[in-house]
């Protein structure tokens, strides 16, 4: 478990999230980095969680320690307060420990950015997966927002405001081949997002969910997300991103930042009214 924290950004100065506090799982490089560096930017403080390290049965490793401090110290450049803790979003009890420390550290939780995810076990149709690679890709991609937003939302609730946003995908919306238990998992968050949105709307704690369609980020999962789709095709991975570009409506896949502006819209004031909502950022992808 590491934590670090700096001077902070006081409120004022025309910054959307001046004052308040983020809460962001995953936060170690990719999406999470980039949604976590997009907060700082518009004055939230940040408390930045990743499992940091290997997770049994997902045969890549996912952001490590030093990954998650890296990102610590970008947001703090950037004149945020941060504390980095390392939790598997599998663990509750890690989930709830990370609330009740941002709350002793930061006095309340207003945004909570679930991005916590993995793309594995993939390439097989649904007959060759595993019950517990089945159960592994649900416990994390579904099973993990929901615990947060069990460690978070009551608080939330309690204080008459908030704004979650699960980061969901395209697959949240479409099927993939050969990503029967990914598909699963983003499909079943989409409606939680939904469900959500209403138990928690009379509080004016708001619940959205961004879909991402292909993201360029060969270190994150996004980017692994492709390599699988390429090995389960047999073609070359850079062949394989060049037919992807080349099949997107807007001739060009989705950045990160992208992804992350989506996710400070829903974040702010700026968009009040608007909860249970799907936001898709595919470059016109699902529009077809």
């Amino acid at each position: 478990m590491t934590g670090d924290s700096g001077a902070g950004r006081a409120a004022g100065g025309g910054a959307r999230l001046a004052g308040r506090t983020a809460l962001v799982t995953g936060a170690a490089r990719g999406l999470g980095r980039a949604c976590a560096l997009a907060l700082a930017s518009e004055g939230a403080d940040l408390v930045l969680l990743d499992v940091a390290g290997e997770l049994p049965g997902v045969p890549y490793p996912l952001g490590s320690a030093s990954q998650l401090a890296h990102t610590g110290r970008l947001c703090r450049e950037a004149g945020s307060a941060v504390l980095t803790r390392q939790a598997d979003v599998r663990d509750l009890a890690a989930l709830e420990s990370a609330a009740e420390a941002a709350e002793e550290r930061f006095g309340r939780i207003d945004v909570l950015v679930n991005n916590a995810g993995i793309a594995a076990p993939s390439g097989r149709p649904a007959h060759e997966i595993t019950e517990a690679e089945w159960q592994l890709m649900i416990d994390v991609d579904l099973g993990g927002a929901w615990r947060a937003i069990r460690a978070v939302g009551g608080r939330m609730v309690a204080q008459g405001s908030g704004s979650i946003v699960n980061i969901a995908s395209t697959a949240g919306l479409v099927g993939y081949r050969h990503f029967a238990g990914y598909v699963a998992a983003k499909h079943g968050l989409v409606g939680l997002t939904k469900a959500v949105a209403l138990d928690y709307a009379p509080r004016k704690v708001r619940v959205n969910a961004v879909c991402p369609g292909s993201v360029r980020d060969d270190e994150a999962m996004e980017g692994r997300m492709l390599a699988e789709i390429a090995r389960s095709l047999e073609v070359p991975v850079a062949e394989h991103e060049d037919a992807f570009v080349r099949d997107q409506p807007m001739n060009a896949l989705v950045e990160p930042g992208d992804v992350a502006d989506a996710v400070l819209w829903l974040a702010s004031d700026e968009s009040r009214r608007v909860t249970g909502s799907v936001v898709t950022v595919d470059g016109g992808f699902t529009a077809r």
